[in-house]
């Protein structure tokens, strides 16, 4: 029989299973320690607990951590890692190493249900949530962990789809028994699942991103299927309902598609649904995958329409496009290729 995972526990998870085989308390604040600030791979690294205590959890569970099984290197120095999860199936995260910050992209899902028609994860379609012990896995097996700054939940599948794993992993990341990582360090994006996004802003205090694409809903309707269900006009009145003048950042991201969604009319609409939001818009190249009837577009026209949304007093930035060469670049991961 498999042995329970111990990775991806939260402190109350933790005491509860001390509290089942009758060790003393404190022995919860030494496993968490050993797991998420010491790292170790088995329980019998956990010097400090006895030996009678280190028996009786090795008899039921594991620490649970998983290197992962291969990695590609982009020419720009960005990192794709590939793990199998506990179902078999696999998943990818990037690392991307810049000059003042090293960000780490990871999964929250093995494919997506969303089948937005600019992601290669999209067409995968879904095999299963991961649990939060496994997007934990992503962050603590990284070989290059030490230098990590940021983290941001854009990687494969939609997080606030897998809203319980992808809070009690944010707990984890940002409690001081966990990896004490300040909340401004994790940005979190989803495509606006309300009743998941409004859990999240009031359980988490993590930087929120929503993948926005289109202010007009008939239009965002033809490429996000979601879009049928939550519009963008009621995601964008939902956050309008929360306060964000203090340091947390919202930020909507812009994937910029040709001769499709980067006109005049476009940056006045996007003005006009923004309006009074404290926020920034997020340009994104669109990368080509196959079969797709949507282009990328020229730098020229890319930073046109930034020069519009600035001229309309939005905040824009343009985000440089990393490992497309691996697959690694937004929209592109994908692991059908390994049986997922």
């Amino acid at each position: 029989m498999s042995k329970t995972i111990l990775l991806g526990k939260t402190k109350a998870e933790i005491q509860e299973i001390v509290s089942q085989h009758k060790l003393p308390k404190f022995t919860a604040t030494q496993i968490l320690d050993w797991i998420y600030q010491k790292r170790v791979k088995s329980i019998e690294e956990m010097t400090n607990l006895s030996k009678k205590a280190r028996s009786i959890l090795a008899e039921d569970y594991e620490v649970g951590f998983k290197k992962p099984v291969k990695v590609s290197n982009s020419d720009d120095g960005t990192k794709k890692y590939l793990y199998q999860n506990e179902s078999g199936n696999y998943i990818e995260a990037a690392y991307i190493p810049e000059k003042n910050r090293n960000t780490l992209c990871v999964s929250s899902q093995v494919g997506c249900k969303m089948a937005c028609e600019f992601c290669m994860t999209g067409r995968q379609k879904f095999n299963g949530n991961l649990s939060s012990g496994e997007i934990v896995n992503q962050i603590l097996s990284l070989p290059e962990f030490t230098e990590l700054t940021n983290i941001v939940y854009m990687g494969m599948g939609e997080p606030l789809d897998n809203i319980d794993e992808v809070l009690k992993s944010l707990e984890i990341i940002t409690s001081d028994w966990g990896l004490g990582w300040s909340p401004k360090r994790v940005n979190v994006s989803t495509i606006g699942v309300i009743p998941a996004m409004k859990r999240f802003i009031e359980e988490s205090k993590c930087h929120l991103a929503i993948s926005i694409h289109s202010p007009f809903d008939e239009e965002r309707k033809t490429f996000m299927p979601v879009q049928n269900k939550y519009k963008i006009t009621d995601i964008v009145e939902e956050l309008k309902k929360h306060d964000w003048s203090g340091q947390r950042r919202l930020s909507f991201e812009y994937i910029v598609f040709d001769d499709f969604n980067h006109s005049i009319a476009h940056a006045k609409e996007l003005s006009k649904l923004l309006h009074g939001l404290k926020c920034r818009v997020n340009l994104i190249r669109f990368h080509k995958i196959p079969d797709s009837r949507l282009k990328s577009t020229s730098d020229i026209n890319i930073n046109a329409f930034k020069s519009l949304l600035e001229n309309k007093g939005i905040i824009t930035t343009i985000r440089a496009s990393r490992g497309e060469d691996i697959n690694a670049a937004c929209g592109m991961l994908s692991t059908t290729a390994f049986g997922s």
